[in-house]
């Protein structure tokens, strides 16, 4: 097969052929896991009453699973560029759904503690390791609309999640002798072993192991990732470079603050409402889920504006701020559940928006194993911050009495971080030197 065979593949069609091929099923992975990893913040509203716990052990528990996750995140990461996606995909999966199965028989705090914590080792990797696979099929010019079509599994999980869990909980309660919570984790559980035993016969390691494309198509896609990884500023490939690079520390804070207000968004948002009158977990369900959908609407948008324009940092900044002071304004919604839902939405758009274009920045300066490195460094922080967070926000609702106060700590640390990437991050048409 010539070269210019491989010229003469529509590139645009090939690309769509690959992105319907690839991301429906990948996008349900990562739904799967967004509600595995926060129907903990549902599952509360019941079983602290049942076990006897607090908001402290609760933040505790849910902050267990990012310790997990970040002790073994670079190393999921390097073994899944050693041994492909399809085998981590299985390992990851059949772990993280037997350990979400595991948690509906959780009966003290420290089974809470142990199994959360357990559950992010299973987890560790998933995330990052999807982002470093979608760097072995689109190149650079389609990467950030890709990137941002995977990250709207997070609104996605919140539109079916939510409902979902609203209707096991008060439906299923009592039935077998089992409490609603304990369903929420074996209904949410079960499907994840299944979908990884699926992935491993469903996905390839990459283009050339794909039967579904063409000799053609295969040298196509091989050439635009050679073209797209041959700029001066892409030349950091080794796996350990990534860790010499100090642009990777540095997105790595800004990262780290980013997900602290991600996290306290996901995790604390039913408890909000459902302190605001006497609600049905149901009610919240679906409250959650609306939110969930309005945002997914508008990352769409900001993502399609953002590929147009081919500008990412101040639609990150931008983004990140807007969701800051939609937090910064929740206390003046004490009391009253529609305005605070119409801050959700803004704080969860601007959120949500930030997670798929702020992964478009390291992908423009790391290539190839480094890729893989300065990933999930990267993740590594985020899941730092999501360690650190839902427990201090706990502890500071439990002194305090209120939430909102945590939340506002949070949304000043969101603006900070952002005001920091706006500062770090080049204009376009400037490239990012190689460190």
């Amino acid at each position: 097969m010539t070269p210019s065979t491989s010229a003469e593949v529509d590139r645009e069609r090939l690309y769509r052929k690959v992105a319907w091929r690839l991301m429906p099923f990948l996008i349900l992975c990562y739904v799967l896991a967004q509600i595995d990893r926060f129907n903990i913040g549902f599952a509360k509203l019941q079983f602290l009453q049942d076990l006897g716990l607090n908001d402290a052990v609760f933040g505790v528990a849910a902050s267990a699973f990012y310790v997990g996750y970040m002790l073994c995140e670079v190393p999921s990461n390097w073994l899944l560029a050693r041994s492909g996606v399809r085998k981590t995909l299985l390992r990851i999966m059949l772990f993280w759904g037997t350990v979400t199965c595991v948690l509906a028989f959780a009966a003290t705090s420290t089974h809470l503690y142990v199994l959360r914590f357990l559950l992010g080792v299973a987890e560790a990797g998933f995330f990052p390791g999807i982002l470093f696979y979608l760097t072995l099929w689109f190149p650079d010019h389609v990467r950030g609309r890709v990137s941002t079509l995977f990250v709207t599994a997070l609104p996605v999980a919140g539109v079916v999640g939510g409902p979902l869990a609203g209707w096991i909980m008060q439906d299923m309660q009592g039935v077998y002798g089992l409490h609603g919570w304990q369903w929420l984790f074996l209904l949410e559980g079960a499907p994840t072993m299944l979908i990884g035993l699926l992935a491993y016969y469903y996905l390839h390691d990459g283009p050339v192991a794909a039967p579904w494309l063409s000799s053609a198509e295969k040298i196509a896609v091989g050439n635009d990732l050679l073209d797209s990884s041959s700029s001066p500023a892409k030349t950091t490939r080794d796996f350990r470079a990534a860790f010499r690079n100090p642009m990777v520390w540095q997105l790595a804070l800004v990262y780290f603050a980013y997900f602290f207000a991600l996290n306290a968004n996901l995790l604390w948002s039913p408890t909000l409402l459902k302190s605001i009158g006497e609600h049905s977990v149901e009610l919240i369900g679906v409250a959650s889920g609306g939110i969930a959908l309005l945002a997914t609407f508008g990352m769409i948008l900001i993502g399609r504006h953002s590929d147009r324009t081919l500008e990412r940092r101040w639609h990150v900044g931008l983004c990140g701020i807007t969701a800051a002071v939609a937090l910064l304004l929740l206390p003046l919604a004490a009391n009253s559940f529609i305005v605070t839902v119409v801050l959700l939405i803004a704080a969860s758009t601007g959120l949500y928006s930030v997670l798929g274009l702020f992964w478009t920045i390291p992908s423009s300066f790391l290539h190839g194993s480094a890729a893989a490195a300065g990933i999930a460094l990267i993740s590594s922080f985020g899941a730092l911050a999501g360690s650190l967070g839902p427990a201090l926000i706990g502890w500071v609702k439990v002194a305090s009495g209120s939430l909102y106060l945590g939340l506002s700590l949070v949304a000043v640390l969101l603006i900070i971080s952002m005001a920091a990437l706006l500062r770090l991050v080049p204009a376009p048409g400037a490239a990012i030197q190689p460190r």
